[in-house]
């Protein structure tokens, strides 16, 4: 079974005309791209999450390495240095 031929596509066009009339099928058309195109759209932020995901599951799975100058330890300002940084700002 393959694609329809020359006369098949006519009859298969006036069929769609008598149906639903030569001022809907633009619109129908136009529609049915636009629905193609939001799924495409849709498609592609699922792909791009899905990669994102995976980009997330291998930096937390490797171990984090410290360039020249890091402390291994994160930095946490104590109380004091806390309410001179607000008395600072006022």
């Amino acid at each position: 079974m393959g694609l329809p031929g020359g006369w098949e596509l006519v009859l298969i066009v006036g069929v769609l005309v008598l149906l639903f009339g030569a001022t809907k099928l633009p619109q129908m058309a136009r529609s049915l791209g636009q629905s193609a195109r939001v799924f495409k759209a849709e498609a592609r932020g699922m792909k791009e999450d899905e990669e994102a995901a995976k980009r997330e599951k291998q930096t937390k799975s490797e171990p984090q390495q410290l360039t020249a100058g890091e402390s291994s330890a994160p930095t946490v300002a104590s109380p004091v240095e806390e309410t001179q940084r607000n008395d600072s700002k006022k």
